[in-house]
């Protein structure tokens, strides 16, 4: 029986085109991981900043509010307020700019803008995940039609059409298509994860800026919680 066979073999024996596709497919899993646990990290960084809100409404005055929340310039809440307190500011102190705009619209503008930055953070690098759970297969697959014919043509050279001698040939040019799955399963499922994590961080971010919004209009942040009394942060910086 002939034991050479394996990933391997396939590798001594394969041509430029099955090394190229190989390669290809170890580059794409190498990508589809790196973006899996960066931006897994991330979220776990969001969840951890996305806990210090209730210790900004609770604090005695805005400024102090932001030393809650942290000093990471990547924080979406943190540049949430700022952008929140500089457009309220520049709103107030420019009104003829304004006119037609009120502060309420000024304000849900400003902020829109601040959480599509944030968006635009967040779903950074899914797109490489996309192309790898949607391409990977399809590249594994043409490695092993090309290995198949290969091997084809080299058992019909020799002559020899034998069980023992197609099973090998043909069972390691399967094996690229096992491998563009192995790449595609993981890009698919951690696209999925990260979606599903990335909703839930802007879920938090667009309700932190609906309580910043009413607290710069109105002075006092939106509570529908009778029994959690909520001093209303002082407007000064």
């Amino acid at each position: 029986m002939n034991t050479d066979i394996g990933l391997a073999h396939l590798w001594s024996q394969g041509d430029i085109v099955t090394k190229g596709v190989a390669i290809i497919l170890l580059a794409m899993s190498l990508s589809s991981w790196i973006v899996i646990i960066v931006k897994a990290l991330d979220l776990q960084r969001y969840a951890r900043q996305s806990r210090r809100i209730e210790s900004f409404w609770h604090a005695s005055d805005f400024a102090d509010g932001l030393s809650k929340l942290g000093t990471d310039p990547s924080n979406p809440f943190r540049a949430l307020a700022l952008e929140g307190r500089e457009a309220a500011a520049h709103h107030n102190a420019q009104p003829q700019l304004h006119d037609s705009l009120g502060a309420s619209d000024w304000l849900t503008r400003a902020m829109r803008n601040s959480i599509d930055e944030s968006t635009a953070r967040l779903q950074g690098g899914l797109a490489v995940l996309a192309s790898v759970g949607s391409t990977a297969p399809f590249v594994g697959l043409f490695g092993t039609v090309w290995g198949i014919y290969h091997a084809l043509i080299a058992i019909g050279t020799a002559g020899q059409a034998t069980i023992d001698k197609v099973a090998g040939p043909v069972g390691e040019a399967l094996i690229m298509t096992a491998l563009g799955l192995a790449v595609a399963i993981p890009a698919v499922l951690g696209y999925n994860a990260l979606v599903r994590g990335n909703k839930g961080v802007l879920f938090k971010l667009n309700r932190f800026a609906h309580d910043l919004h009413a607290h710069f209009i109105t002075g006092a942040r939106v509570t529908t919680d009778s029994a959690t009394k909520v001093v209303p942060m002082k407007k000064g910086a």
